[in-house]
C-alpha cells in the first residue's frame, strides 16, 4: 500500500451497524431505554452502551436523558430520518436476493398481548423479506385460536399455554411473570373486595388470577371484562380495577402492586404452534417470531 492509499485509509469514515441502527430507532420511537430494551430483548445497559459509542463515533450527543423519559436532540432527529432510510434499503436489499425463493399464503393467528409487543415489527419485517408471500393475521384468544388451528384453518399460532390442552405441541417461546397491575398512586388495590379487569373465561391469566385469590381467601369482584390488553389497561388507568398483567407491559403511569399483599401469580408461557406439514413460508415466519422474543 503507498503513501496515498495509506492517507485514504486514515481517512475513511466509520461505517454505522445496522443493528445499533435498529437500537436508535426503537429507542427513539418508544421514548425510553426501558421500552425499547424489552422490545428488542436486550438489557437497558446494553442499548446504553451501544448508544454511547455510536454518540462517541459521531462526536454528536443524540439524545436528552431525563428521568424517566428521553427525547432527541437536533442532531438525534437529524439522524433518525437517515436510520430509517438505511434499515428500509437494507431490509430491502436482503428481501430482493431471498424473496423469489418464497411465495404463496400464511395464515397466521396470535394473542393480542403478542401483537403488542412484537407482532407489528415481525410482520413488517416479514413482508419486507419475502413480498411474494401473502399474509393473513388472526388477532384472537387462545381459547378460540387453538380449534381453528386444529381445523386447519390457520397455519401457525402463537398462544398463550395455560389450560388448553396441547398435547406436548408446540414450542415455549417466551416465559416470563404475570405480576398484579394498577395505577400508580391509584387505590384500588386497596379496596375491598378486591376490583378485578379481567378477560373472558378461557383466558390463562383470568384462571392464574383466580386461582391465586381463591386459594388464598382473597376477596374479589369483576367489574370489567374485556378480551383486549388496551381494555383492562383502561380499568387500570381510570383506576377502576387492577388486573393481572404480563411484567413487561407494566408501564407508567401502570406500576407493579407489590406492596398490596396480593399472592403470586407465576409465569406464564407463550407458546409458537406450526403445521407438521408446514412448509418454508411457516418455517421462516416461526423463524422471524422466535428471534424476536429470544433476540438475534
Amino acid at each position: 500500500m503507498d503513501d496515498a492509499d495509506c492517507h485514504l485509509a486514515r481517512r475513511a469514515l466509520p461505517l454505522l451497524e445496522t443493528e445499533v441502527l435498529r437500537t436508535f430507532v426503537t429507542i427513539a420511537e418508544s421514548g425510553s431505554f426501558t421500552r425499547a430494551a424489552q422490545q428488542l430483548f436486550r438489557t437497558p445497559s446494553a442499548l446504553s452502551m451501544q448508544i454511547k459509542r455510536m454518540e462517541e463515533m459521531l462526536g454528536q450527543a443524540l439524545f436528552i436523558r431525563e428521568a424517566r423519559h428521553v427525547s432527541l436532540t437536533g442532531e438525534g432527529e437529524l439522524l433518525l430520518g437517515y436510520a430509517r432510510q438505511l434499515l428500509k434499503i437494507n431490509a430491502e436489499a436482503v428481501g430482493r436476493f431471498r424473496a423469489p425463493a418464497l411465495e404463496g399464503r400464511v395464515r397466521f393467528g396470535a394473542t393480542d398481548d403478542v401483537v403488542e409487543r412484537v407482532l407489528s415489527s415481525v410482520l413488517a419485517h416479514f413482508s419486507r423479506t419475502f413480498p411474494a408471500v401473502e399474509m393473513d393475521v388472526s388477532v384472537a384468544t387462545s381459547a378460540t385460536l387453538l380449534p381453528r388451528f386444529d381445523a386447519g384453518e390457520l397455519d401457525l399460532v402463537l398462544i398463550t399455554r395455560g389450560r388448553l390442552d396441547l398435547n406436548g405441541r408446540g414450542e415455549i417461546v417466551h416465559s416470563e411473570p404475570l405480576v398484579w397491575a394498577g395505577r400508580d398512586g391509584g387505590v384500588a388495590g386497596q379496596r375491598s373486595p378486591l376490583p378485578l379487569a379481567l378477560a373472558q373465561p378461557g383466558c390463562p391469566w383470568r384462571a392464574m388470577a383466580l386461582d391465586a385469590l381463591d386459594r388464598t381467601g382473597w376477596r374479589y369482584r369483576i367489574v370489567y371484562s374485556c378480551d383486549h390488553c388496551a381494555g383492562q389497561r383502561a380499568a387500570m388507568l381510570a383506576d377502576l380495577a387492577v388486573a393481572p398483567f404480563p411484567e413487561s407491559l407494566v408501564r407508567p403511569p401502570l406500576k407493579r402492586l407489590d406492596d398490596a399483599g396480593l399472592p403470586e401469580l407465576g409465569a406464564y408461557q407463550l407458546v409458537l404452534m406450526k403445521r407438521p406439514n408446514g412448509g418454508a413460508m411457516e418455517d421462516a415466519l416461526a423463524a422471524q417470531v422466535m428471534a424476536a422474543f429470544r433476540g438475534r
